[in-house]
């Protein structure tokens, strides 16, 4: 199955709002780091429900958001859900592909994504876009759950018929140097905000011990790397 047809059927049952849910609890605190200033062009890589985009526009004077995704309907519904919210920013949802992005070079002042570079084709391509259309100094935030320290996501694979990258930190940082961005910064964003019970509540039926539970989501968490455009 193609990203556009696993999405899309995501979209259809409504599973882009529970994506939102989820990543909440570490976006935010990503988009809060992002150095967004007022008259900034922004893009949201894997935008899902346009989530991130909404939030920026609240919180900051960016000028025009691109929300692209691979998957109409999750493009459609973003758009919906945009019509909704108030804010003095320009929002615009795009069907595309991470390989092609549809944007001028050095167009763009950052770009966002969670929980979606992986999904890419060719990654390394996907990165050599991004550098292509920031301008110089911008900046790219790239946050994933599904990487290899992170043991919990090993078997994730196994749920999705969509092929996933799954690189090390390292692999990362080494990426983003060949495609011509520096690493600014890498760590790890705890996701706070689950609930994890007392350890005689467990095993659960996702989590054999607490210990375990603690280390996915207090200690591994969301993988972040930061890359700016020489």
């Amino acid at each position: 199955m193609s990203v556009r047809e696993e999405f899309d059927a995501w979209a259809a049952d409504g599973r882009d709002k529970g994506m939102e849910e989820r990543h909440w609890h570490t976006a935010k605190h990503v988009l809060a780091r992002m150095p967004v200033e007022d008259g900034d062009r922004v893009l949201d890589l894997g935008t899902g429900s346009g989530y991130a985009l909404r939030a920026l526009a609240e919180s900051t004077g960016m000028a025009r958001g691109y929300g692209l995704d691979g998957a109409p309907e999750m493009a459609n519904n973003a758009r919906e859900y945009a019509l909704d919210a108030s804010s003095a920013a320009d929002l615009g949802f795009v069907v595309g592909d991470f390989g092609q992005l549809p944007f001028a070079d050095d167009s763009l002042d950052h770009v966002f994504t969670m929980e979606a570079f992986y999904y890419s084709a060719d990654p390394h391509e996907t990165l050599r876009e991004i550098a292509r259309v920031l301008q110089p100094g911008g900046t790219f935030y790239c946050a994933v759950n599904y990487y290899d320290e992170n043991v919990h996501s090993h078997d994730w694979q196994e749920h999705i018929s969509v092929d996933m990258t799954r690189w090390d930190a390292g692999e990362y940082r080494a990426a983003f140097r060949e495609a011509g961005l520096h690493v600014a910064e890498q760590d790890n964003v705890a996701d706070r905000d689950i609930d994890i019970p007392a350890a005689e509540e467990f095993p659960t039926e996702n989590w054999d011990t607490r210990e375990a539970m603690v280390e996915r989501y207090r200690e591994f968490g969301t993988l972040l790397t930061v890359g700016v455009a020489p």
